[in-house]
């Protein structure tokens, strides 16, 4: 696949190190892509203010988003961007990633740029922040930044399933593996590939004496390391970056991303809402949790927004 071309970057005016639009702004002098500053603000008071007209809410609502252009104006102004090809848009909305749904379904936009804000497990079970919204709605791929540099000649790492033969697995795979080399090619960095495969289960260890413990383990390593030489050869990437290993990818993919001091994680979401969400969660979400680095999750082909 090609770079990025069409970038919306989500603006967080309490971020006062504008990680996304420093992320942005890297990507788009590399790559020629075309930026769009966006923020979405709301006010209930302004909503509440029924001693005034519906013309006249109108005109302090669009005096608000005057303002905040001219806020984002100012802020780029710390900017070099005269070889960059940028757009700011603001909108009035109660609903952040609504906004910003609707907007890249609007505009067609490629990718999503956003500061993540990763907040406590039990706060991420009680609310659902912006940034899962997004993991599990946009119909496009979401970068959400954290504060590790992206220094040329670095290492990417394509979070893959190379064990399983089901189609939708084998086809999320090769989404992220080409997402991961588009991004290696912009950056001069190195792709590898990273898989994570469970252990022998342990209640069938008890209960059935006669299972071979040791013996499942090691046919599970094997054709799992199988399948990534497979996987290797398929898209040119050398052995000495193809990494497997026992465990949850929450456990394993952070684990080699800081022995890596990777840049980037790439990895594939399938967009679970509702009851399955809220119940087992998405693999990429808790990769997120523990991660120090950026983190690029990318849908299925067929993948269709809710919000759609």
């Amino acid at each position: 696949m090609d770079a990025f071309r069409h970038i919306l970057v989500v603006v967080d005016p309490a971020d006062e190190q504008h990680k996304a639009i420093n992320r942005a702004l890297h990507m788009a002098r590399l790559s020629d892509a075309r930026l769009t500053l966006f923020l979405s603000i709301y006010d209930f008071s302004y909503e509440m203010t029924t001693m005034l007209s519906r013309e006249e809410r109108d005109t302090m609502r669009a005096n608000l988003i005057a303002d905040r252009k001219a806020w984002l104006t100012d802020v780029l102004a710390d900017y070099d961007t005269t070889e960059v090809r940028m757009d700011i848009e603001v909108v009035w909305h109660n609903r952040p990633f609504e906004a910003i749904i609707e907007t890249v379904i609007k505009h067609g936009h490629d990718l999503i740029i956003k500061a993540s804000q990763v907040k406590s497990s039990l706060q991420n079970l009680l609310f659902t922040p912006t940034d899962w919204h997004l993991l599990r709605k946009a119909p496009c791929a979401v970068l959400l930044v954290k504060e590790h540099a992206w220094p040329q000649h670095g290492q990417i790492i394509a979070a893959v399933h190379s064990g399983s033969d089901e189609v939708h697995h084998e086809s999320l795979n090769q989404r992220v593996i080409e997402h991961a080399e588009a991004m290696s090619h912009v950056l001069k960095a190195s792709v590898h590939l990273v898989n994570a495969y469970p252990g022998a289960p342990v209640n069938v260890a008890v209960e059935i004496p006669e299972f071979d413990v040791t013996q499942y383990t090691e046919e599970l390593q094997h054709h799992h390391q199988h399948k990534m030489r497979e996987l290797g050869r398929r898209y040119q990437i050398a052995e000495k970056q193809q990494h497997v290993a026992q465990g949850l990818p929450e456990q394993v993919i952070p684990e080699f991303s800081e022995k890596l001091d990777a840049e980037l994680v790439v990895m594939g979401t399938i967009g679970r809402t509702g009851i399955s969400a809220a119940l087992l969660g998405n693999t990429a979400e808790h990769v997120l949790e523990q991660l120090n680095c950026d983190v690029l999750a990318v849908k299925p082909e067929d993948f269709v927004s809710p919000l759609a």
